[in-house]
């Protein structure tokens, strides 16, 4: 996973969470979502981790268990044509389904594009912040 780069505003920390990996029917060619082919996450959530971190208390920080299986629902949930899709569609779910984190990096690999030439791999990264 390549490095982050820290949100605007004072520092944070963050919880790297990376190689989620799910079988999706995602793509613009009929194959693609045909066939299916490997899709991979990776994130970068950031939240204050302090308290969590001075009181030892799950519920004050990120559950990346249940992060990582919403992030693979994402994966292998309901078909767009484009990654950049899909890695809004997974910060949504993140930001809307965990109010601990204040801001997400999600990179989306497609390991398995449809492209003619040899390659090691194709990714979009975004950031998203809560509003």
């Amino acid at each position: 996973m390549s490095p982050a780069a820290a949100p605007a505003g004072p520092p944070r920390d963050s919880i790297r969470l990376g190689g989620i990996s799910a079988t999706g029917y995602h793509g613009v060619f009929d194959e693609e979502r045909r066939a299916g082919q490997t899709f991979i996450a990776d994130l970068v959530l950031f939240t204050d981790l302090r308290a969590a971190a001075a009181t030892d208390d799950l519920t004050l920080t990120a559950h990346y268990g249940e992060i990582a299986e919403a992030v693979s629902a994402e994966l292998s949930g309901e078909p767009v044509n484009l990654i950049e899709t899909l890695a809004e569609r997974i910060a949504a779910a993140v930001l809307g389904g965990f109010p601990t984190i204040d801001a997400v990096q999600v990179t989306v690999h497609k390991p398995q594009a449809p492209i003619t030439v040899p390659f090691g791999d194709v990714a979009v990264t975004i950031h998203r912040e809560r509003p």
